[in-house]
């Protein structure tokens, strides 16, 4: 397979946005992962989740922030494995995680209870409280079996920075495997970024008065990706929009600007409950009735249903 080409953003990475110095040991244990799963014949979804965090100085101090609890991607990472994918999992540290994301309100010191053993002094045992945590047994037995069939590959990022960089290696590294390759691009990017080359080493002092910035525009990370990084894979772009008059046009925009598969558009304040799959050629309507709450339906369930779908039949497409 041909390697990338490169494009004009690859360099404005490199000189604006500082490299992490381990990107080159994730990338080669995404390809690792990737290769690995591809050849048993299993589809693998890139999942960005969680927002990025701007520093506004080098020994960073203060930073701007994107709203993002990460809850879709966890929760559609779950529904990705149980539909047959490997995940590897690009999140913001400290954002939901699968699996834990059921007990992230919890504090665990409630749901642990300590039982002395009085003729051994102070030692006892730990056990669980399951009216604090219930289905903990369920979802434990399920995150074991994950974790034992290497089906979950997590990559942590904070800044921006760091987000841009490990996820063109991701895109490098899910290359290698075409069209078995899904990138789910759930995570809040930021708009705006400070260079590196701007931005003051030191913390910004309130004595100075007050505080001016100026910000520049992040390169759009999503051309390059479908043009030159992997550019046989099947990938979705979100769009969040708070306005839902706009939201399908800007939609099909996207569809049009870079020339990817699928848009999963939403309206904030409706978010968890309905959601347009918007393609090229077709637009659906997924949403949660009253009923579907009830009994704890999840949005992302009918999400990655529909996009496995979609998926199966891009590859058929690429094949024939």
């Amino acid at each position: 397979m041909a390697e990338p080409r490169v494009s004009s953003i690859d360099g404005k990475l490199n000189e604006e946005f500082a490299v992490p110095s381990h990107v080159e040991e994730v990338k080669e244990k995404m390809s690792a992962f990737a290769k690995h799963h591809a050849a048993a014949g299993r589809r693998v979804v890139l999942i960005t989740s969680g927002g990025t965090k701007v520093p506004l100085e080098s020994r960073t101090v203060r930073f701007l922030d994107n709203f993002s609890s990460g809850r879709r991607g966890a929760c559609s990472a779950e529904y990705f494995i149980d539909s047959g994918y490997a995940v590897v999992f690009l999140h913001r540290h400290r954002s939901l995680y699968p699996y834990t994301r059921t007990f992230s309100t919890i504090n665990m010191l409630d749901a642990l209870q300590f039982r002395s053993d009085e003729a051994f002094g102070n030692s006892g045992e730990v056990v669980v409280n399951q009216k604090v945590l219930p289905n903990i047994a369920k979802v434990l037995k399920r995150y074991q079996e994950v974790k034992d069939s290497r089906l979950l590959l997590p990559i942590e990022f904070s800044t921006l920075s760091e987000y841009l960089h490990l996820l063109k290696a991701a895109a490098q590294a899910l290359s290698t495997i075409g069209s078995m390759a899904m990138f789910y691009l759930a995570a809040a990017v930021s708009d705006f970024y400070i260079p590196a080359s701007e931005m003051p080493e030191h913390k910004i002092q309130s004595s100075n008065g007050p505080l001016q910035l100026s910000l520049n525009m992040v390169p759009k990370i999503l051309s390059p990706l479908v043009k030159d990084w992997a550019p046989q894979a099947f990938v979705i772009s979100f769009k969040l929009e708070t306005d839902a008059a706009i939201l399908l046009d800007k939609a099909r925009r996207a569809l049009e600007t870079y020339r990817h598969q699928v848009v999963v558009a939403n309206v904030l304040d409706s978010r968890r409950g309905y959601v347009v799959v918007v393609t090229p050629s077709t637009q659906a309507e997924l949403i949660l009735t009253e009923e579907d709450v009830k009994n704890e339906v999840e949005i992302e369930e009918r999400i990655v249903s529909n996009l496995t779908s979609a998926h199966q039949e891009f590859i058929t497409q690429q094949v024939g």
